[in-house]
């Protein structure tokens, strides 16, 4: 029996070198073998091969990493499979090897498993069922033997959550410890484990707010680790310091100054390596982004902080090959350059434009007039780097920065020229589209002349790139001026650059971002560009060309969705048989990508290629490399549903069934919530495409589950926001930033009441049983004391449902009657025209139960209409919807109101002309009152009839009606029986003034 054994762990000693084997082959095959052996035969082999101290170092090595990896990624069909015996042996094994161990590097392999051993033994309840391996720790930590006592501490490192439920019991142990070892003075790794064990503890208990501040003072130890660490060429323990500025910045505030002075020090000091500065930097920029407030009263630092940033961007190298390299090699992603540039944009947007621009501005200019091009090339990209977070103080002195950016697009140094180009095009992008309003001539003028650099090929591609952020954002009026011209300058720079990628590549995406802008004014362009397109389509096939064929497919489609579907469709087809043999790998997908352009230009034209495009699309709704790809798969969705569509219901269900689940998934899992509400926004317009019966039970089952998700968060984001309102730290700057924060909870908000809306309106009130799940929360958004949006959508949700699910919505009244009726002379706008629209939805739709309502209401609804500021810009849509829910009443539930009474106060109110959706409703009831020669209206002898001319002309110039609507002929109509009389419609029109005349004579020409 011994010998068999003894062959088997031969054989496995085999199988470890093997799986260090740089032959790929052996060591596939290695790896395939190893996966076959039982679990508990592998512990055995493993602990056998470390604790052979004969072995091959590598193997033993290989086994420990083996062993680790087992007990983290298989602990739970491994490890309770053991008799106890054996579980004791190898905890006891294990301890015992850390002790005799000699190699330091194999002793912490050793520590690594030890730890992840101790992780899988703490108990739900938070009890160590190891309690030898604590005991082992506390006596080597006062070992005499330093090995024994690095790896006491090496342990607590990777895992400081050991002491389990006693954590509270042993905390002054657990100090005392740490504070013993970083005063080590003779062991300077003691020194540097301890901190990083002390770091890790802190990180580990970040929300433990009592124990953070018990444990203030080791920091200073800490700090001194840091320092002493990076001048012995290890920047383990500053990593540590810079997840504690990330994670737990508040743990730095007793010692807030010493840290930043220390980060300043390591970041200005040249003999340390650049990954270490740039380091001690992130240890500022990353407090600047999660304690902007806490830095920004050591305005001292910051102040020291900028130049440091700006020096790293003047480290760049001479490169004899840069201005005509076709290849963009990846700017050294850690060079300092451009890690300088990166924390100048990110401290900016963090800090704000009032601290940062007016310490900044000064060092900038100076550097622009240095002669050395560094200097320049750095200031222009410094320039560039603050114009998201100094947005605001930027606006007001643009002129002067435009005006002197432009000059260095003439500078002698090609690669100050490309900064310069740089700057334009992110200030097209920051400031846009005042910036293209005021600047378009000077900067088109200038990036047009830079094109023709000729011997600079990266220079021209940037100007090329530049132009395009110029014209995405750029009115088109200001654009068509510049059309010819532009066109003349890309189509030569295309012939001319046959060769050279980088170019042809910005060139392209250049045409693209004009066509996008100039729409059908460039049709007289189209025949000068699509042959060459096509051409680099077909034979841009090599690897390298991928990105210059994709940017050339994308510009086809936007030249194609400018130009229209007659003068597109010859290509069209060609176009797409390419891009469908390409799109079959997702690994390089354009942000916007084209085939979205198809479905939503050539609709019928597209129908054969839906269903390719949708298996295409729906996995795209998890590519997280990129959000722009998401967006624009879920932006699909419903317009791929609608070419669908042509093919008939059961094709349509098909392929519905095919995107609902992940469109329900991907609401779940979305990280980004800019990425979210699209996707929402896109179901539940997919909704409204399918309409009653397109979700079954367990869709809705997931989605009522997702949808509780959200607005629970809702609410919990609104506490948290209000807990950091009363931080010591809080500031204007911090309110901002919650404002921002709330407005994108708020638009999520906005998107589940898009779902719901979507929901009611397909399902009607079978589908009130499964929103009830709901109710609670909803309920929660009207009560009085949440914020005006909270409300808004709240009431927007009920709308709905009387609108929808009546009569039945009446068993929901008293949850909402009453803050809707109190809501309608509500301080906030949006809350008035909210409940206004819900009492016009109740006389039209509620039934019978809501009548006393609709009667409480109309008092309310004339306060608000008749109050001396209802017409102003901001309360005009509220007081509109008020005026339409009068209508509605008097219209629906007569005998709710006295009608006579207030039939010419309704009439003195109108037109309304801002909300097109009531304007249809009042016109409508309108032309049913002068239909059925209601007396009122008309006046004695007709004599209301000019101003209800006049309504009619004014609701005409405001556009209050398309003209496709039928009203638009009921109106019509009422003119023209006024036209047959004579004498009246003389004096109807003769009290009309000159635009009112020709908007009738529109009105009668157009229906």
């Amino acid at each position: 029996m011994a010998a068999e054994q003894e062959q088997q762990q031969q054989q496995f000693y085999l199988l470890l070198g093997n799986l260090l084997s740089p032959d790929n082959t052996v060591r596939k095959q290695a790896e395939e073998t190893y996966e076959t052996i039982p679990g508990q035969s592998k512990i055995t082999f493993l602990l056998q091969a470390i604790r052979n101290a004969a072995a091959a170092e590598e193997a033993r090595q290989m086994a420990a990493v083996l062993l680790r990896r087992l007990l983290s990624s298989a602990f739970e069909e491994v490890y309770p499979a053991l008799s106890p015996d054996v579980q004791t042996a190898i905890k006891s094994e294990l301890l015992l090897i850390i002790q005799m161990e000699t190699q330091s590097s194999m002793r912490k392999k050793i520590c690594d498993i030890v730890a992840e051993l101790a992780r899988n033994l703490i108990d739900e309840d938070g009890n160590n069922q190891w309690p030898e391996g604590l005991k082992f720790l506390f006596d080597s930590v006062s070992s005499q033997n330093v090995g024994l006592r690095e790896a006491a501490l090496h342990i607590f490192w990777n895992f400081p959550g050991i002491f389990g439920n006693q954590q509270q019991h042993y905390l002054e142990v657990i100090k005392r410890m740490l504070v013993q070892c970083m005063q080590d003075q003779e062991h300077p790794t003691v020194r540097m484990l301890s901190a990083r064990a002390a770091a890790a503890f802190v990180l580990a208990n970040e929300h433990n707010l009592p124990l953070l501040k018990h444990f203030a003072d080791l920091l200073p130890g800490i700090l001194q680790a840091v320092n002493d660490s990076c001048y012995q060429n290890d920047d383990s323990v500053l990593k540590s310091l810079v997840e504690i500025a990330d994670t737990v910045p508040k743990y730095l505030r007793p010692h807030l100054e010493p840290t930043l002075q220390l980060s300043l020090k390591l970041c200005g000091d040249t003999n340390l390596n650049n990954m270490q500065r740039q380091l001690a930097l992130e240890v500022i920029v990353t407090l600047s982004e999660t304690a902007a407030a806490m830095l920004r009263r050591h305005t001292n630092i910051v102040a020291q902080a900028i130049p440091q940033m700006l020096a790293m961007m003047v480290d760049l190298e001479e490169d004899e090959d840069w201005a005509n390299a076709d290849e963009l090699e990846d700017d050294d992603f850690d060079s300092n350059a451009v890690a300088g540039e990166s924390a100048l944009d990110r401290m900016a947007c963090g800090l704000g434009g009032k601290l940062v621009l007016p310490m900044i501005k000064e060092h900038i200019m100076q550097m622009l007039q240095n002669p050395d091009w560094k200097y320049r090339h750095a200031g222009l990209m410094a320039l560039s780097a603050i114009g998201e977070g100094c947005h605001q103080q930027m606006e007001g002195i643009l002129n002067e920065i435009v005006n002197f950016v432009l000059l260095f697009l003439q500078d002698p140094h090609p690669r100050v020229r490309y900064a310069a180009c740089n700057a334009v095009g992110q200030m097209a992008t920051d400031f846009a589209p005042g910036f293209q309003k005021k600047f378009h001539e000077k900067v088109i003028a200038a990036l047009l002349q830079t094109m023709e650099d000729q011997g600079n090929q990266r220079v021209q591609a940037h100007a090329a790139a530049a132009l395009i952020n110029f014209t995405e954002d750029c009115p088109k009026s200001l654009l068509i001026p510049y059309l010819d011209n532009l066109v003349k300058h890309l189509h030569s720079t295309m012939l001319i650059q046959k060769g050279t990628k980088l170019v042809l590549e910005q060139v392209v995406t250049s045409i693209a971002s004009v066509a996008d802008t100039a729409e059908e004014k460039f049709v007289p362009y189209y025949d000068l560009f699509m042959p060459s397109l096509k051409h680099i389509v077909e034979n841009a096939v090599q690897k390298e060309l991928r990105l210059l064929r994709g940017k050339t497919i994308e510009c086809i489609s936007l030249i194609g969705l400018a130009v229209g579907k007659e003068k597109f469709m010859q290509d069209a087809s060609d176009v797409m048989q390419l891009l469908l043999k390409t799109q079959t790998d997702f690994s390089d997908l354009e942000d916007d990508d084209p085939q979205v352009c198809y479905a939503k230009e050539l609709k019928e034209g597209f129908v054969e290629y839906t269903e390719q495009v949708v298996k295409l699309m729906v996995p795209l709704l998890k590519f997280y490399f990129h959000d722009g790809v998401r967006v624009a798969a879920a932006e699909s969705m419903p317009l791929l549903l609608d070419c669908a569509r042509v093919r008939g219901p059961e094709y349509l269900t098909q392929m519905w069934h095919f995107m609902c689940d992940a469109l329900i998934k991907a609401i779940g899992t979305e990280p980004d919530s800019d990425v979210l509400s699209e996707i929402m926004h896109s179901f539940a317009k997919c909704i409204e495409v399918m309409g009653d019966g397109c979700l079954n039970n367990e869709h809705f089952e997931e989605l009522g589950g997702i949808l509780k998700g959200k607005l629970e968060e809702h609410f919990k984001n609104q506490e948290l926001r209000q807990v950091k309102r009363q931080d010591e730290d809080y500031d204007e700057q911090v309110e901002e930033s919650l404002q921002d924060e709330d407005d994108s909870d708020v638009y999520i908000l906005t998107k589940v009441s898009d779902i719901l809306h979507s929901i009611f309106s397909s399902y009607q009130e079978k589908v009130l049983l499964w929103f009830e799940q709901l109710l609670p929360l909803i309920v929660n958004l009207i009560c009085p004391h949440r914020p005006w949006p909270d409300r808004q959508w709240g009431l927007c949700i009920f709308d709905d449902i009387v609108e929808h699910c009546s009569p039945s919505s009446f068993k929901y009244a008293e949850y909402f009657l009453r803050p809707m009726l109190q809501s309608i002379c509500d301080n906030s706008p949006e809350v008035r025209q909210a409940a206004a629209y819900g009492v016009g939805v109740m006389a039209q739709f509620g039934g019978e139960s809501y009548r006393p309502f609709c009667t409480e209401a109309l008092p309310l609804l004339v306060r608000v209409i008749q109050s001396p500021d209802a017409k102003t810009k901001e309360n005009v849509n509220a007081t509109e919807n008020c005026i339409s829910a009068v209508g509605k009443i008097m219209k629906f539930k007569p005998d709710c109101v006295n009608v006579e009474e207030v039939l010419p106060h309704w009439l003195s109110w109108l037109p309304l002309h801002e909300d097109k959706e009531e304007a249809v409703h009042t016109f409508n009831y309108l032309c049913d009152l002068i239909e059925s020669n209601n007396p009122i209206v008309l006046g004695h002898n007709n004599s209301n009839l000019p101003r209800i001319f006049s309504i009619i002309a004014d609701g005409e110039i405001h556009e209050a009606i398309k003209h496709e609507d039928p009203c638009t002929k009921r109106l019509a109509n009422v003119v023209r029986q006024v036209q047959t009389s004579g004498g009246l419609w003389t004096e109807c029109i003769s009290q009309l003034n000159a635009d009112q005349q020709a908007a009738i004579q529109e009105l009668l020409n157009s229906a």
